[in-house]
C-alpha cells in the first residue's frame, strides 16, 4: 500500500468503525450530534457559522441540528458577546455527560473487534492514533 493510500484507508476505516459502532449499539443519533458536541467539548464555545464549517454542513443545516441538541439540554445558544448578530453555542453539562456515555458505548461496542490484538499490534495503533490526532488540528492547535 503506498502513502496515499495508506491515509484514505485510515480515514475510510475511522468512518466504517463509527458506523458499525453507532448500527451495533442501536444508538441513532446522527453523527453529526457526536462531533458538533466534541468541537464544543475540545475548542469551547464556538459561533453556528464555525460549527457549521467545522461540520461541513450549512449555517441552516446546523441550526436545525442545534435546535434538536438544545431541546435535547445537550448545548446552550446565547448572544455573542462581541456581536449581538451572532449566536454562540455552548455545551453543557448534559451534553458533556452525553458525549462521555456515547465514547464509553462507542469503546465497548468495538473493543470484541479488537479484543485477539498484540501488544506489538496496539502499539502500531497506538502510535496512528497519536499521528492522526497531531494532524487534525490547525496551525492554532484548535480542532479542526
Amino acid at each position: 500500500m503506498n502513502r496515499s493510500e495508506v491515509i484514505s484507508s485510515l480515514v475510510l476505516s475511522g468512518y466504517a468503525l463509527g458506523r458499525i459502532a453507532a448500527q451495533d449499539a442501536g444508538n441513532e443519533a446522527p453523527a453529526a450530534q457526536w462531533r458538533v458536541l466534541s468541537l464544543l467539548e475540545q475548542a469551547g464555545s464556538r459561533r453556528v457559522g464555525e460549527l457549521a464549517l467545522a461540520a461541513r454542513t450549512t449555517q441552516p443545516g446546523m441550526t436545525r441540528l442545534l435546535g434538536g441538541l438544545e431541546r435535547e439540554g445537550l448545548v446552550l445558544r446565547s448572544p455573542d458577546p462581541d456581536d449581538s448578530r451572532a449566536t454562540v453555542v455552548d455545551i453543557t453539562p448534559g451534553g458533556a455527560s452525553a458525549l462521555a456515555e456515547w465514547r464509553t458505548e462507542f469503546r465497548e461496542t468495538l473493543a470484541p473487534r479488537f479484543a485477539a490484538l498484540t501488544d506489538d499490534d496496539w502499539s502500531a495503533l497506538t502510535r496512528a492514533a497519536e499521528i492522526l490526532a497531531a494532524h487534525t488540528t490547525d496551525r492554532t492547535g484548535e480542532p479542526r
